[in-house]
């Protein structure tokens, strides 16, 4: 069974102190929450403040992006093994903002997964179309060379390691959701692709939703057969409001 994983994505959000501050209000909330993964993903700065509030706690912690060298001179990069010598364990790779703002391509993508996984970290693979490419009809087939992209040349067993997150570019931060129905259909998809891929390691890779998900709309986007979990925004920097979302059930 798959277990499904809730992650906040704080982007360019919280200083360390605020950062703390949030996740001390958030752990007594969620204190129950036992049938879900939680990850927090704080700005790189915040890392080492909102790893020592949640010390001891269930809660983990990841970063939101991570370089494909394991250590040189790249200036203003951090490496996977930073990540985790900071007490990280999961990393967001691939998010749409970075495809847009920074060029990310798959082939780079792909490296930073493949650093990730060689660190030990659970990368977050992030996929997903923009409206002009949804209004074309083109979401799976962007989709599937976004995730084909993403895992080239990783073993089966590597695979089974990977979060993929589907978000439609259309849907983040625009307060814009994909229904329950059409979430699925193009995660169903997804998980095919991989299973052409990979065989049976498709049936263990957990697929979260990401995209404006908040209280009101996190129980029915997880009833949904596919589904394992969501990738929040902006509902995550609140700590009453992420709570809301990790005990939806």
């Amino acid at each position: 069974m798959r277990i499904p994983v809730i992650a906040g994505n704080w982007k360019m959000h919280k200083t360390g102190p605020e950062g703390a501050a949030m996740v001390t209000a958030l752990l007594p909330l969620v204190r129950d929450a036992r049938e879900v993964e939680i990850v927090i993903c704080p700005p790189f700065t915040a890392l080492e403040a909102v790893g020592r509030a949640l010390a001891g706690s269930a809660v983990r912690m990841g970063a939101q992006d991570v370089h494909w060298q394991a250590e040189g001179a790249y200036t203003g990069e951090v490496s996977a093994g930073m990540l985790v010598a900071v007490g990280c364990s999961h990393v967001i790779i691939g998010h749409s903002e970075r495809r847009q703002y920074f060029g990310e391509t798959d082939e780079l993508v792909n490296r930073k997964v493949k650093a990730a996984l060689s660190a030990g970290l659970v990368p977050i693979l992030c996929v997903g179309e923009t409206l002009e490419q949804r209004e074309a009809g083109q979401t799976e087939e962007i989709c599937r060379t976004q995730v084909e992209g993403g895992l080239k040349g990783l073993a089966p067993e590597q695979v089974k390691g990977v979060i993929i997150a589907y978000e439609p570019v259309w849907a983040i931060g625009t307060g814009r959701t994909a229904s329950p129905q059409d979430a699925q259909q193009v995660i169903r998809s997804i998980r095919q692709v991989i299973r052409e891929i990979f065989g049976e390691a498709a049936e263990a890779v957990r697929i979260q939703y990401g995209g404006s998900v908040k209280p009101e709309n996190a129980a029915e986007l997880m009833a949904q057969p596919d589904i394992d979990g969501a990738l929040v925004g902006g509902a995550s920097l609140q700590a009453e409001t992420f709570a809301a979302i990790i005990n939806y059930r």
